[in-house]
């Protein structure tokens, strides 16, 4: 008995027909828009590189309650309810408080969110220990 529907096909057919269409297919889907004469193009997309992300460092004078980033070369420090950045510390020369006792601290983010453990270690007599003397050989 002979098949005389024209639209069976074997398998072999099939997939050669199929393996044909993919290949067009990809042929045409991975050439260059400008390679295709009818093809509409897109505006240009400009990429920003990545962002670098600079932590803030903080050292902090106890005896002023006022903090230093050393990324952002600001004073942080309370002014009455509010907390304000600048670039000079209230009442004093920048010199002058850079060579005041300081601790570094080890958070990245605000002092005010540490302000009150930060002045529980380090209350404004708090100074540096003595350095040990050396001992005798």
């Amino acid at each position: 008995m002979t098949n005389k529907n024209p639209f069976t096909a074997d398998r072999a057919g099939i997939m050669a027909a199929s393996a044909f269409l993919a290949a067009l297919t990809l042929a045409v889907c991975a050439s260059p828009a400008s390679a295709q004469p009818n093809a509409v193009q897109g505006p240009a997309v400009a990429v920003a590189p990545p962002a670098v992300i600079i932590q803030d460092n903080y050292d902090y004078f106890p005896a002023y309650e006022t903090y230093y980033n050393r990324t952002s070369h600001q004073f942080v420090y309370r002014d009455g309810p509010a907390w304000v950045r600048r670039p000079e510390p209230r009442g004093m020369t920048p010199e002058a408080m850079l060579a005041a006792p300081s601790v570094r601290m080890d958070f990245h983010d605000s002092p005010e969110l540490h302000h009150d453990a930060v002045t529980k270690s380090y209350p404004k007599n708090w100074a540096p220990p003595a350095p040990r003397p050396e001992e005798k050989k």
